[in-house]
């Protein structure tokens, strides 16, 4: 069993600073709260979505947002239970999946802003068309303790180049896998969390892009359970929008502390920028862990810059500073491109990453 595999995994709830920072998410987890997308399904529109233009549905889109905010807050304080508000015949979700599907056509679901029409077979950056492809599904006992064991579901494909990644066999073969509908992946969700998940974490590869099949799946889903969005953070403000009344926990990567490395490494502009406006949105829109690989050599431009962005602008957060990097993909291939990250991060450099963390008064003990 899962707890016999991971122990701190139910451990880790004594720790006051965890169950503060990860309340909304234990409350849901637990069945004490309904899943913000149970919500969603729960607040009315009278606008049609599918004859509407896009810009009445953005204007509709604002409107509703402010309704699920007054149910939710409502929801979470018990002044209100999702019981009390009728199933409507078109609902805020019905709005949300509306707009990513014309977003498809021109897609813009992350700041590659690619424009292509993903629905009629073109494709970008990523690789993928308006097909999403499941490498894998499985009870995950290697995320976070609080997320343990995390209902997985592995998409293919991704807006990231690195040339050091560990999941390069899906990330960068988006035909990898077995495609999937929306009513399929709501399936294998319900069937992570009956068999014991504690969330559902969309991953991959990345999810951004799956953001049209992910979204009507919901429509398909009754279950309660967190939705965790499990990204390399590069989504659009568009797509944050989409996303911020729907998700429950928020696991990032926070990869890098300035543009350049992230050019270099990941084929990614402006990075730091982008990464740092969407982690400021969904810390105020749910829980987070951010997560943060150490890179060997790249302490003063990248982990001392992301943990003061951090401790300045995301201090709920926990953190979750990751010492698991070593060569692979392009760097094990071509070492002498990449020579300062041919090799691990050392026990000194880690211990530099935590002495500043603790310094900063980062909450980074206890989730990994």
């Amino acid at each position: 069993m899962w707890f016999i595999v991971r122990p701190d995994a139910r451990l880790v709830w004594r720790y006051e600073e965890v169950r503060e920072r990860l309340e909304w998410y234990k409350a849901v987890m637990d069945d004490k709260m309904p899943a913000k997308y149970l919500i969603v399904k729960r607040v009315p529109t009278n606008l049609k979505p599918s004859t509407a233009t896009l810009e009445e549905l953005w204007k509709e889109h604002e409107r509703l947002g402010k309704v699920f905010m007054d149910m939710w807050e409502k929801i979470r304080r018990r002044e209100t239970k999702l019981e009390d508000y009728q199933v409507p015949s078109r609902s805020f979700l019905d709005v949300k999946i509306e707009i990513v599907k014309r977003l498809l056509e021109e897609c813009i679901f992350c700041e590659r802003r690619c424009r292509v029409n993903r629905a009629k077979g073109e494709k970008g950056a990523c690789g993928l068309d308006a097909r999403t492809r499941v490498a894998s599904w499985f009870h995950h006992v290697g995320e976070e303790a609080p997320l343990v064991p995390s209902g997985t579901i592995f998409f293919t494909g991704c807006s990231f180049k690195c040339v050091y990644c560990q999941n390069w066999d899906i990330s960068q073969h988006p035909d990898n896998g077995v495609e999937v509908t929306p009513k399929e992946l709501a399936s294998i969700a319900e069937v992570l969390r009956k068999e014991g998940a504690r969330n559902i974490n969309y991953v991959g590869g990345n999810p951004d892009q799956q953001l049209h099949t992910i979204m009507e799946s919901l429509r398909y889903m009754d279950v309660n359970v967190p939705l965790l969005w499990n990204s390399n953070f590069y989504m659009t403000e568009e797509a944050m929008k989409i996303l911020i009344h729907v998700i429950d926990i928020w696991l990032p990567d926070f990869k890098y502390g300035n543009n350049n490395c992230a050019l270099r490494l990941s084929g990614i502009p402006r990075y730091f920028d982008v990464a740092t406006r969407n982690l400021y949105i969904a810390s105020k829109h749910g829980d987070m862990i951010i997560r943060h690989l150490v890179l060997p050599g790249h302490f003063e431009c990248c982990t001392k810059p992301v943990l003061e962005w951090i401790a300045k602008h995301c201090n709920r957060a926990l953190v979750n500073i990751m010492s698991q990097y070593r060569p692979e993909y392009l760097v094990e291939k071509s070492p002498g491109k990449w020579p300062e990250i041919y090799r691990r991060p050392t026990p000194e450099e880690m211990l530099r990453a935590y002495d500043l963390a603790e310094k900063l008064g980062l909450a980074y003990k206890h989730v990994s």
